[in-house]
């Protein structure tokens, strides 16, 4: 009871403080439409730093009143570097060094405190394995946070999919302080839904991309470990399939572009609000899939996550054809 009235106000206070954000950012931090964006009108963002105030006042809230909240004060030594640099970044643009060199310090950090991702392959190989098992967590939780960055590109699609990922890990993982988190996403998605009165801003979609890099890390079972990874497929699937893709077409990728799946589904004619339904709609069948079949549900995202790539390739080279 305690945790739904928490949510309750999350939500509501989410709902305010974002409207707020949206009266005081609309004339100061609009997000101007240019050949790479997904929008015609000029568009407040940073609307991020509404839910994770909102988030912060009751999480602090309940860690005080001693509600089940999990590892408090290290979530947030964590994630408060994230919400500054990205806030800074939202404002004015941070060089990529420096914005990397955060997410190398927020996922040392974050290491330090859960260990590295489960990795028993390696643990034969003495300090050298877990080394390796270091680096490449490392480069897991600075590439997810990356990850949900680049897929920010569409009204509601990381903050719907974000809110299905973190409350099937709430569940799934024991781990009731994301439920707050799934409430003040939504209390966004009232704004943020399509046509969007605001955008989260790279405040919120790297905040985001760091929370579930570190729900996934605080598990210690490697089989749930694994398992769990799938849950992101519908968000990282696109990313890691348009990363792969534009390597192989020997582009740059660092260069700024509008090639995900997500983005050409749009300039296909599909809308924002069905774009961001089908992937919401991928995670909830992840989600599904996983909570009931286990190992065996997170290899069944895994070929649906592929096989939706392939038909949207399909579709879109169809698509093309008959223009």
């Amino acid at each position: 009871m305690l945790l739904l009235i928490l949510s309750l106000a999350s939500f509501l206070i989410s709902l305010l403080i974002i409207a707020l954000i949206e009266q005081c950012f609309r004339q100061k931090l609009l997000d101007i439409p240019n050949e790479r964006s997904s929008h015609t009108q000029p568009t407040p963002r940073g609307g991020g730093l509404g839910f994770i105030i909102a988030f912060a006042i009751t999480s602090t809230i309940a860690a005080a009143i001693g509600a089940p909240h999990g590892p408090y004060p290290f979530l947030w030594l964590v994630l408060t570097p994230l919400t500054i640099i990205g806030m800074l970044d939202d404002h004015q643009s941070v060089p990529a060094a420096i914005r990397y060199l955060v997410q190398l310090c927020v996922a040392g950090i974050a290491i330090v405190y859960f260990g590295s991702f489960p990795q028993p392959w390696l643990n034969s190989f003495g300090i050298a394995g877990k080394m390796t098992a270091i680096t490449l967590t490392t480069i897991g939780i600075t590439a997810m946070i990356n990850f949900y960055n680049f897929m920010d590109g569409l009204d509601g699609l990381v903050a719907g999919c974000s809110a299905v990922q973190l409350g099937f890990l709430a569940l799934y993982l024991n781990q009731p302080i994301l439920w707050l988190l799934v409430a003040v996403l939504l209390g966004f998605l009232w704004w943020n839904w399509s046509p969007a009165k605001i955008f989260m801003g790279d405040v919120g979609s790297t905040f985001l991309g760091a929370t579930v890099a570190i729900a996934l890390l605080n598990n210690s079972n490697t089989a749930k470990a694994w398992s769990t990874l799938a849950i992101t497929l519908p968000l990282v699937g696109d990313a890691i399939y348009t990363l792969c893709r534009r390597l192989i077409r020997r582009e740059n990728i660092f260069k700024a572009h509008r090639s995900h799946l997500y983005q050409r589904l749009w300039q296909s004619g599909w809308s924002h609000a069905e774009v961001s339904s089908i992937y919401i709609g991928a995670n909830l069948l992840s989600a599904v899939s996983i909570g009931f079949f286990r190992a065996i549900g997170a290899w069944l995202s895994l070929i649906g996550v592929i096989v939706a790539i392939i038909l949207g390739e399909i579709y879109l080279q169809c698509d093309f054809s008959r223009r």
